[in-house]
This record gives C-alpha cells, structure tokens and sequence, in this order.
C-alpha cells in the first residue's frame, strides 16, 4: 500500500515513525507528505524517508493508493472531494468536517461515482460496535457523551473550578470545539446523527487526562462505558488512542476477517 499523508503534527510523526520507520505495516509505505510548514516537511521527508509535496494538488496526482489526513477540519473540506475524485481512497483523522449533513451527503455520492472508501478511525472512544449494531435495525433510542478535559486543552476555561463548557448537541460542540470533541462526531456518525447526540463538555482543572462517560439506550439494554486516555508520549495534547486508532484502520484495511 503506498500512501500520501497530509499534516506533519503528532499524528503525522507518529505514522511515519510507525509506519516508515519501525515498518508496523507490512507491505505499506508512506511514500509521500504534505503540511504547510516546507521547511518542516522537507526535514519530515529526509528523516523518514519519504517524498515531501509543496500542495496538496501534487501529492493527489502522485502514484498513492490512499490518502490520510491528520490535518484540520478545514483541509477535509476544502480537499477532501478532490482526494476521492481522484481514486483515492480516504482515511480521515478530522471527523468533525462530517458533521455538514450537506458535506457528508456529497462525499457519500463521490464515493459511489469513483468507487472509493472513507475510513473513519475510531479516534479516543469504544462502544461503537454496539451503536452500529443497534442502529441497523433502528432500535436505537439515545447516545450521548460527557467528555472531561484539563482547562488548558479548552478555550476560554476558567483555571481554579470545574465549569460545564457545553452542553447540547454534537452538531453545535463540534462548531465551538472544533479541535476537542471529534470523539461526538465519530460517536454520531456510528448512532444517531449529530443533531440527535448529546454533548457535554466539562473543564475540570482536577484531572490531567482526558476522559469520556458515553451512554447509550434501546432494545440491547443500556451501555455505559468510560474511556481515560493517555497523552502521545512525546506530547501532551494529543490522545495516544487516537493516534494508534488511525494505524489500527490501516492495519485492517485488507484483512481477510474484520471484527465488528
């Protein structure tokens, strides 16, 4: 598998040292990046043995079977259809971009067209097995999601007391905290849509990790299920989970038998 990655940040690294260097993907390159900083990129491209793009326009033209972004929402919308339209197959760190009912519609028909896949990391949650299995006979009644972070990880946070940041639905949190709470979108996109998933989110200036409380009814019962994730490593503000979701995706791309 060769592969173009957009962004350089945590995620990006984590990949090319995963990938490229320590080679957890049999078969699999990233034979090619692209992030807005050059002077970054072309030291990314000489460390881990890759090719550096100076747009995004290039890297589709090059000779990739696929394409990860671990960019910003706003690179999937502006890239994201032409990275389809071109016959790649997509892998999407910025799931909150799927929120635009409108947006997800068009990239749903462009996948039909070109006959090209989206593939959506589970990012720093579970459970969604269980919504995706409840949701295919429509017997889900309710999916929603408390998440608790450090002030310094939320804007405008007060710093010496807890204070509920949001409080309503994913398709509005998504808007406010549009690099926090990818988590509901991923959730919603597995359940009942983001305008029928809700959304807490809770500065807490007692915790040092991030954490989410999801809890879901209908005719299985009830889930509830907490998830506390580890910073990367080597950087404190982004999940460990949903860096190792998106080489899991990966990984299981072409195997013969996928769980859930």
């Amino acid at each position: 598998m060769r592969i173009g990655l957009i962004g350089g940040g945590n995620i990006g690294k984590f990949l090319l040292q995963r990938i490229n260097i320590d080679g957890l993907l049999p078969g699999g390159k990233i034979v090619g990046i692209y992030t807005r900083n050059e002077k970054s990129a072309a030291q990314l491209a000489v460390e881990f043995d890759t090719k550096n793009y100076l747009d995004i326009p290039s890297l589709l033209q090059a000779d990739v079977d696929l394409i990860i972004e671990a960019a910003t929402i706003q690179v999937v919308k502006e890239f994201a259809a032409s990275v389809l339209e071109n016959g790649k197959d997509l892998v999407l760190s910025s799931v909150g971009a799927l929120a635009d009912l409108n947006f997800y519609r068009n990239l749903v028909r462009i996948c039909q067209e070109s006959s090209t896949k989206i593939y959506l990391p589970s990012g720093a949650i579970g459970g969604l097995d269980v919504l995706k299995a409840a949701k295919s006979i429509g017997e889900l009644d309710s999916v929603s999601i408390i998440t608790r972070k450090p002030p310094q990880a939320l804007p405008g946070a007060p710093i010496d007391r807890e204070q509920v940041m949001f409080e309503g639905f994913a398709a509005e949190a998504i808007k406010l905290f549009p690099k926090n709470i990818n988590v509901s979108i991923i959730l919603s996109l597995a359940g009942l849509g983001p305008d029928k998933t809700g959304v807490k989110i809770i500065s807490d200036p007692a915790i040092k990790k991030n954490s989410h409380l999801i809890e879901a009814t209908g005719s299985f019962g009830k889930l509830t299920l907490q998830v506390e994730n580890d910073p990367m490593p080597n950087n404190p503000k982004t999940s460990y989970l949903a860096a190792l979701s998106v080489l899991a995706v990966l990984k299981n791309k072409d195997s013969f038998i996928q769980c859930g």
